[in-house]
């Protein structure tokens, strides 16, 4: 093993020598504290910072075994972990001067939910931390010495502060542990009692602004009607009391801007784990659940939409119902159906993002199209056997229909940003009315053994580098990969769209989806192996192999584990 005192002869070495010369750093040098390892070198000082990473033995860390032992808890310590290293970053940011990005030291910058990243990862007796640097120069010529400054003495003071219990606050630390202990109790309660969701009281769920995720200041925190709460008791917090959201059909209602999308919004976040301070702590949420919303212009591949959509004028095969640009009403049967394949048990749909024509129609309608001629069986004629034949929940935000009001076993009112349970109350006023006329055919789930046609490539591609977000060299010929925020990201010049899932909460889970996308595309989807088959090996490999088996050379910093649910997604919206 190389010496950390070679680096330093190597780096004095290539003092003043044109930039490509600091390629020679690359590999691992063994430091005092840490082994370092320069996993990529950028190509000038103007390019993306190169890539770092850190291994700690474990045992010389401090942390208790059990802080890391279950799931749960490790995963929660990686994100304080890389959180607590980032601040240090920002105190060293730019200190080691030069041009371009010389001197940038960052890691990932989390957000406000708790999520497994390649950043930090504890595993193998070891806590690993990726990174980057941009390697200080004058133009394009070495300054050795700056880089000398942040390598051996910056880095060394940013580990030892934030990476080693005995550094670190021992009670902050367990606090955190112990949150993650009690939010996954609190998941497995839903579970054992038949929930779909669970809204502590004292929540905090408005948001600052349409641009921030930290809670809103002075706002109304939340209350559960008396009908719906129910107290549990968690290992470490104890008793907690909240509203209990049953498994079944949920309705909330209420004028605009009394926070009915904002409780949804909350509900749907809640398949994720939250930090202390943030106010959805102990919203939790089946972690199946699946935001569903129109989606119109996507592509839709061999999915069966015959529960709501039949007869179409031009003959096409709704059981295998393909397109390239699909309506507001068949992209969202095409979600709703995909959804299920992928596992989910809880539907969440806000009506004002949902195409009309597909959610309801009303008696006069019906009266003036006859069914004969309408090929879409709403939304409202099947929520009931969804979730009584298949088993799966809804949860609805709607205001424009009372139809749903029959439909529905629990029913909600936002007023003022106040709940209150008025099932009741409106049970009572349907039974006063003629409900609305169901004449849905028979209920008849899909088989879900849809096989997609392996991907074949245009003849002839040239340059297919392993790219984007610190992908360094490849063992064979990889697609290019680039993400784009939460907006897309692109396999050479197929680009997929995932503006509209609206439970991915960060770019890093975007850029992950690429990566487990070109592998599902180039190693596993043969045209034999069905959606759900090709699904649980990426799963399985990303367990027991992690990033490394999706990444050629090294693994970026810049990745964080996506929810099976979207990456059925990316599948289901892969034109190529």
């Amino acid at each position: 093993m190389k010496t950390s005192e070679e680096l330093r002869t190597l780096l004095r070495s290539v003092d003043h020598k044109s930039y490509p010369a600091y390629k020679s750093l690359g590999g691992a040098w063994q430091f005092p504290q840490y082994l370092l390892v320069i996993d990529h070198v950028q190509g000038d000082p103007f390019a993306s910072p190169s890539a770092l990473h850190i291994e700690i033995p474990l045992a010389r860390t401090g942390f208790p075994g059990e802080y890391y032992e279950r799931d749960c808890s490790r995963i929660a310590l990686q994100d304080y972990l890389t959180r607590q290293f980032g601040k240090q970053f920002e105190a060293y940011n730019f200190k080691a001067k030069g041009s371009g990005k010389s001197g940038l030291l960052s890691i990932t910058r989390c957000g406000q939910e708790v999520l497994e990243r390649s950043a930090c990862q504890i595993g193998a007796g070891k806590l690993t931390v990726r990174f980057h640097v941009g390697f200080p120069a004058f133009g394009r010529t070495i300054n050795a010495g700056e880089l000398e400054k942040i390598l051996f003495d910056f880095l060394p003071r940013c580990a030892q502060n934030s990476l080693f219990l005995q550094k670190l606050d021992p009670q902050e630390v367990k606090k955190c542990i112990f949150l993650a202990e009690d939010q996954e109790a609190l998941r497995r309660i839903l579970q054992e009692e038949g929930l779909s969701a669970f809204v502590a009281n004292g929540a905090v769920l408005p948001r600052r602004s349409g641009v921030s995720e930290l809670p809103m200041k002075d706002s109304v925190p939340f209350s559960s009607p008396k009908t719906m709460e129910r107290t549990f008791s968690l290992p470490h917090r104890g008793e907690i009391s909240g509203m209990a959201i049953p498994r079944g059909i949920t309705l909330i209602v209420g004028g605009g801007y009394h926070g009915k999308s904002t409780l949804l919004e909350a509900i749907q976040s809640g398949v994720y784990n939250h930090i202390a301070g943030d106010g959805r702590e102990y919203v939790i949420t089946d972690d199946t659940a699946v935001k569903l919303r129109a989606e119109d212009g996507r592509c839709v591949r061999q999915v069966d939409i015959s529960l709501f959509i039949n007869d179409l004028p031009n003959k096409k095969d709704t059981a295998a119902f393909s397109t390239e640009d699909a309506s507001g009403s068949t992209s969202q049967a095409a979600i709703l159906v995909e959804s299920i394949e992928a596992g989910s048990r809880l539907l969440l749909i806000d009506e004002d993002t949902s195409a009309t024509n597909f959610m309801v129609r009303d008696d006069f309608m019906q009266q003036v199209i006859s069914r004969k001629k309408e090929p879409i069986t709403p939304f409202i004629e099947r929520v009931g056997d969804l979730y009584r034949k298949a088993g799966v929940s809804t949860i609805l935000v709607a205001g424009s229909s009372g139809a749903f009001f029959y439909a529905a076993d629990h029913i909600l009112q936002m007023d003022c940003y106040h709940t209150l349970d008025i099932t009741k109350t409106v049970k009572e006023l349907c039974s006063q009315r003629p409900a609305p006329r169901m004449q849905a055919p028979d209920f008849v789930l899909p088989d879900f053994v849809r096989v997609l046609p392996p991907y074949r490539p245009d003849e002839g591609r040239s340059g297919r580098g392993h790219g984007g977000h610190g992908a360094g060299g490849s063992r064979h010929e990889h697609m290019k990969v680039k993400s784009s925020a939460l907006e897309s990201f692109s396999l050479d010049r197929e680009t997929v769209n995932v503006r509209y899932l609206e439970q991915l909460t960060d770019p890093e889970q975007v850029t992950a989806l690429a990566y487990l996308l070109r592998f599902c595309l180039e190693q596993v989807q043969d045209g034999k192996k069905t959606v759900r088959e090709t699904v649980q090996i990426l799963e399985d490999t990303l367990r027991a192999k992690g990033w490394e088996a999706f990444c050629s050379s090294y693994v970026p910093c810049g990745l964080a584990v996506p929810r099976v649910q979207e990456l059925f997604a990316c599948i289901n919206r892969f034109r190529g």
